[in-house]
């Protein structure tokens, strides 16, 4: 015997509660946008990070061995 085909309707989700964002959700985005356009518009206020001057030298050795 093989088993029923039909089953039983499910009951439509609520689209209530679970289709709203919340605000962080939006605001954080545009956020994180404006600050990446105000960089782009005046570099100047961009300054790079000072390096650690042994970090810089342990790259500079790595990059000296690997070139060998």
């Amino acid at each position: 015997m093989s088993a029923p085909t039909h089953t039983r309707p499910r009951p439509a989700a609520r689209a209530g509660a679970d289709s709203r964002l919340p605000w962080w959700a939006l605001a954080l985005p545009a956020l994180a946008f404006a600050a990446l356009l105000a960089l782009i518009l005046n570099p100047s206020d961009a300054h790079a990070a000072t390096g650690d001057p042994a970090l810089t030298h342990l790259l500079e050795r790595v990059q000296r061995l690997m070139s060998r």
